[in-house]
């Protein structure tokens, strides 16, 4: 995870929390996030990076729609980094422990 960029993280978030979303669906709710436009120039090509790294498997749903769903590194990847954010994030519960 440490060598993607933080638009190639917020792809497999997304696709993390949708059942095996299309380009369309991914780039919809990115936009949501963004509150700007996500060009398929800047979509399509960080999602062949994400599975060529073997992050994210790449399916075929019709002759013009591919389906993104994460691999099963992907999932430990994201467990990991969830993991190492969470040495630097308090809780609530542990913030009002500490006051």
């Amino acid at each position: 995870m440490h060598d993607l960029t933080g638009f190639q993280r917020d792809l497999l978030t997304v696709i993390a929390g949708l059942d095996d979303p299309h380009g369309l669906a991914i780039k919809d709710e990115l936009e949501k996030y963004y509150e700007t436009e996500i060009h398929h120039g800047r979509l399509y090509p960080n999602l062949d990076t994400l599975v060529d790294k073997g992050l994210v498997e790449k399916g075929e749903l019709d002759r013009r729609t591919n389906y993104y769903a994460l691999t099963q590194r992907g999932k430990r990847e994201i467990e990991a980094r969830r993991e190492w954010e969470e040495q630097y994030l308090e809780t609530d519960s542990e913030s009002a422990a500490v006051s």
